[in-house]
């Protein structure tokens, strides 16, 4: 961490109107009596998770009819801007043979958009550096999305899906062989996205949660490629290890409840997976308040950024699902940061993440002192959809820091979520 300790920043959003209670209301009884009919023993362990979540979302649940919730969620899915940006597509290897889907944002030849290139970094071009975006559990490479608008044609990105989410393809290790997901095994899969899409020059890497152990587990697979080409890292919203230590925001009796019911629970609904994709259909009001409980802090996100993850969330696979959770528990991987020390580190998170919580940004920055914490108040834990333009304005300083560019610049405003914001 920076000497003057960690820097805590507020990102601006503006109010939103009362068509985000349609979003993310639900009848909760109701719903998760369905949802208890359905899957029986599984209901109760999602009912202990969905009880805390109840708990801010009930008011506004209690206003809004069914089918004005319904109608919303139709009208945001066809007018919703996020996620629509793509780039050049490739395709690269597991070990095990899986296909990783990954895209790449080339930058502008010469006499592109200067303007933009001087507000984000200077008046100087940067150099061949590559950007490369992992996402995090249960989401894809669109998560990045404003991040990715505001550096398209600035700077070269690599965007890719892990394993068995968004365009990749489901593991082979697991479905032919029957063998879990390690963390380890994300390393091997970024090690082969870089393999195939950035083949020589220097490198930053940016992770989200899930996405920023894939990058530790690279650092402890390949120390080498950490020391010869990657000349900064960016870690979001993560943890270097003890997950199984996080309670959700839930009572100790709530969480512990939980933990000893839902590895069994994820796995048997794993196993049903056709059934347990009709049930969340069904109770798909009860889940947007749980996603939104669990991905935001502040009150006043756009509804359609709001849906937006919903969308990512609700179409991963239940098997998938059921598949990564027992990796997080294993996760440990704080002798790898070690291997950051001496380039450029970010560290970022919300102050009100509940499933990441920023206690653990905090430990990854004391073992990394030289490293800049930020803190994001009013933040959960896709801080990078919820506060963009704090992302964002970091992702730039960072480069500026790797030498990239000569001089950074405040990104004002581009990517904002507030209900009058024009999307990137």
């Amino acid at each position: 961490m920076s000497e003057s300790g960690a820097e805590v920043v507020v990102g601006g959003a503006g109010t939103v109107a009362n068509a985000a209670s349609a979003v993310v209301a639900a009848s909760a009884t109701g719903a998760a009596g369905g949802w208890r009919r359905a899957t029986g023993i599984a209901g109760t362990a999602i009912g202990v998770i969905a009880a805390g979540a109840a708990a801010g979302v009930a008011l506004e649940r209690m206003t809004v009819g069914r089918g004005m919730r319904a109608k919303a969620r139709l009208a945001l899915d066809s007018t919703g801007p996020y996620g629509g940006l793509r780039g050049t597509p490739g395709t690269a290897y597991a070990d095990d043979g899986t296909e990783l889907y990954y895209e790449v944002d080339d930058v502008e030849p010469q006499g592109g958009p200067a303007n933009r290139r001087r507000r984000l970094f200077g008046r100087k071009a940067p150099l061949p550096v590559t950007v490369v975006f992992s996402h995090g559990y249960c989401l894809n490479q669109d998560s990045w999305h404003f991040q990715r608008a505001a550096l398209r044609g600035v700077v070269r990105t690599v965007h890719w899906d892990q394993r068995s989410h968004g365009r990749s393809g489901r593991g082979n290790a697991q479905t032919r062989d029957g063998e879990p997901v390690t963390i380890d095994q994300l390393g091997r899969d970024l090690k082969a996205v870089v393999d195939a899409a950035v083949p020589e020059g220097p490198i930053v890497l940016v992770g989200h949660s899930m996405g920023g152990m894939t990058v530790m587990a690279l650092a402890a697979l390949h120390p080498e490629l950490i020391r010869d080409r990657v000349v900064a890292t960016a870690f979001v919203g993560t943890s270097s290890g003890r997950l199984g230590e996080v309670n959700f925001g839930l009572p100790v009796a709530g969480v512990n409840a939980v933990r000893r019911v839902l590895p069994g629970v994820l796995k048997a609904l794993g196993q049903q997976a056709a059934l347990v994709e009709k049930g969340r259909r069904a109770t798909a009001d009860l889940f947007a308040g749980v996603i939104k409980r669990y991905s935001f802090a502040s009150r006043d996100v756009d509804p359609a950024v709001a849906r937006f993850a919903e969308r990512m969330i609700e179409g991963t696979p239940i098997d998938v699902v059921a598949e990564f959770y027992p990796a997080f528990t294993d996760h440990d991987k704080t002798e790898a940061l070690a291997c950051f020390t001496g380039i450029p580190v970010l560290v970022l998170a919300g102050i009100g993440d509940l499933v990441t919580p920023s206690e653990h940004s905090e430990a990854i920055a004391d073992l990394l002192p030289d490293a800049e914490l930020v803190l994001v108040p009013d933040a959960g834990h896709l801080v990078m959809l919820e506060h963009p333009e704090v992302v964002t304005d970091r992702l730039a300083d960072l480069l500026t820091r790797a030498g990239a560019v000569p001089a950074g610049a405040t990104v004002n405003g581009y990517g904002s979520t507030s209900s009058t914001a024009q999307p990137g």
